[in-house]
């Protein structure tokens, strides 16, 4: 039988990719990746590794959950080295959790490979620390796109119980959301930032506040990160990735 790593291939920055991952890569006979993972990875697995592209976007999955599930089993059943390679990390909104049980239930081996997540990573190299001994002392990631959130009173319940928010796939909600924080007792003056693209050469981060924001990032799409608190207003002093996106500064640290 063979063996299946879900490994995290970071937000976007290939640089950001771990050692153990790009282990995994290397040794791998089938490749499942995702839409945000880039693609630029791929080069590092064997010439004779089969690659499938499992990307989803909001309006369209290439291919179900349930499909990639029976894909993971189906070639560690043939005594294949399988990675699924996503976007991030593996078990922070991505779906890695099922995949390891529906590994687990067929007694097939696997291991998962953390990767850094773009709720972590996005923000840093917007210049945003997610917390700060002066500001921040508590953060909580939250996904856009839940059930839960159907409720009237989730995003009402969170305006008071943590000082950094950090939002995945919430973009089509924005307007709901800051209308949600500011009744649920928010100030107007809230700072905000959406950071599309994070970490990539794309990047672009948008400020404002929860009374502003929706009109000034309406042209604003996924993939982008949501973050909410007063550690936005440190970007002004720490922002360093655009500065050295623009000067391209050759003691840059890619490998």
């Amino acid at each position: 039988m063979g063996k299946v790593f879900l490994v995290g291939a970071g937000p976007g920055d290939p640089d950001l990719l771990t050692i153990k991952g790009l282990k995994a890569i290397q040794q791998s006979d089938v490749i499942l990746y995702d839409r945000l993972v880039n693609e630029a990875l791929l080069d590092y697995a064997p010439s004779d590794c089969e690659r499938i592209y499992c990307g989803k976007r909001p309006d369209h999955h290439t291919l179900r959950q349930e499909t990639i599930n029976h894909l993971l089993v189906k070639y560690a059943l043939q005594d294949k080295v399988v990675t699924r390679l996503k976007g991030g990390d593996p078990f922070i909104f991505g779906r890695g959790g099922e995949e390891a049980e529906a590994l687990s239930q067929q007694n097939i081996s696997f291991e998962i490979v953390p990767g850094i997540t773009a709720g972590a990573a996005a923000p840093a190299y917007a210049g945003i620390p997610l917390t700060h001994r002066h500001v921040s002392s508590s953060v909580t990631f939250v996904s856009g796109v839940t059930p839960q959130q159907e409720a009237d009173d989730y995003w009402k319940k969170l305006a008071h119980t943590v000082e950094t928010l950090c939002i995945y796939m919430g973009i089509k909600k924005l307007p709901n959301i800051c209308t949600q924080l500011l009744e649920g007792g928010l100030s107007k003056e809230t700072p905000i930032a959406l950071i599309h693209w994070g970490t990539t050469d794309h990047q672009v981060t948008v400020t404002g506040t929860l009374e502003n924001i929706v009109e000034k990032a309406k042209d604003t799409q996924n993939p982008s990160m949501i973050i909410i608190g007063n550690v936005v207003r440190l970007r002004e002093q720490l922002q360093w990735f655009e500065k050295l996106h623009l000067s391209q500064d050759p003691k840059s640290c890619a490998i």
